[in-house]
């Protein structure tokens, strides 16, 4: 029989190994899983995120970005200065575009600026004459037979292409307060009392009516021709709308002072969307 003694010293030695094994379980029940290192090690590299955020953030028209005819949208861009400085419609970009709402372009974003093949002047069909093709002979001399050209009257102007000079009018008989300045004033201030007519400048058809345009006030914007357009900025009142067909010398708005210091007509004159000197295209006074 062993002693007490002894009997002790093996109760704690036992206790100890119970210890020890328990010990050693619990450390094999919080070890960290091996698949959850391994899920870690499954991560995307920071090059994989880049290309997918760069993909991500690829905008409508990106593959056109530099190529003749396209615009890439800068900050503080609105689709109506767009088509402003470019000779357009607003519209006419939003529709080439493929843009539901104009109000909503994006910085980086591709536009279309100029009308698309098929929406182009369509050349005339070439005949071709289906008799087999001959020797070419000396061409004629000039007979009497010869039709006369048509006579031009005095004072008339023979009809020209549509990329031609409108033949513009004043669009309001006040004083110039300011003229052109290619930095300081794209056109000319024209003086005046509230309500005074505001003419469009030549036939043209109504591209922009509204305010939605800063520093430019009740803004009308007319087209001419594939070349021309007119704007007419600071007006009180609007007598037209979007799409409307105007003619020369017809009031489309009353003189104002929105989003101006004063009552006055800012009147730009923009060859495919540059701004020039409207003096040198008015009648002189």
């Amino acid at each position: 029989m062993f002693s007490l003694s002894a009997r002790l010293s093996l109760v704690c030695a036992a206790a100890a190994v119970g210890s020890l094994l328990v010990g050693c379980g619990s450390t094999a029940i919080h070890r960290a899983p091996v698949e959850d290192r391994g899920a870690q090690s499954k991560k995307p590299s920071a090059a994989v995120v880049d290309a997918a955020a760069q993909a991500a953030k690829l905008l409508p028209g990106y593959e056109n970005a530099g190529k003749p005819g396209y615009y890439s949208v800068k900050p503080g861009d609105h689709l109506i200065r767009i088509g402003l400085e470019h000779g357009q419609s607003y519209k006419d970009i939003a529709r080439w575009s493929n843009i539901d709402n104009p109000d909503r372009i994006e910085v980086g974003q591709v536009l279309r600026i100029v009308p698309p093949v098929n929406e182009g002047v369509v050349a005339k069909p070439v005949v071709i004459s289906k008799v087999a093709p001959v020797a070419m002979a000396p061409l004629p001399a000039a007979s009497a037979s010869k039709p006369a050209p048509t006579p031009v009257a005095a004072g008339s102007t023979p009809a020209s292409g549509a990329d031609d000079e409108p033949g513009f009018i004043w669009p309001n008989n006040g004083t110039v307060l300011a003229t052109f300045d290619e930095v300081k004033n794209k056109g000319v201030d024209i003086a005046g009392a509230a309500g005074d007519p505001v003419l469009a400048a030549a036939d043209g058809r109504v591209v922009y009516a509204g305010a939605g345009l800063r520093g430019y006030g009740n803004l009308v914007i007319l087209k001419h021709n594939n070349t021309y357009l007119t704007a007419y900025a600071h007006n009180q009142k609007l007598l037209i709308k979007e799409d409307q067909s105007v003619k020369k010398g017809q009031k489309i708005a009353e003189m104002g002072s929105t989003d101006s210091d004063q009552v006055k007509l800012h009147f730009e004159v923009r060859r495919q969307g540059k701004p020039v000197d409207p003096s040198k295209y008015l009648p002189a006074r």
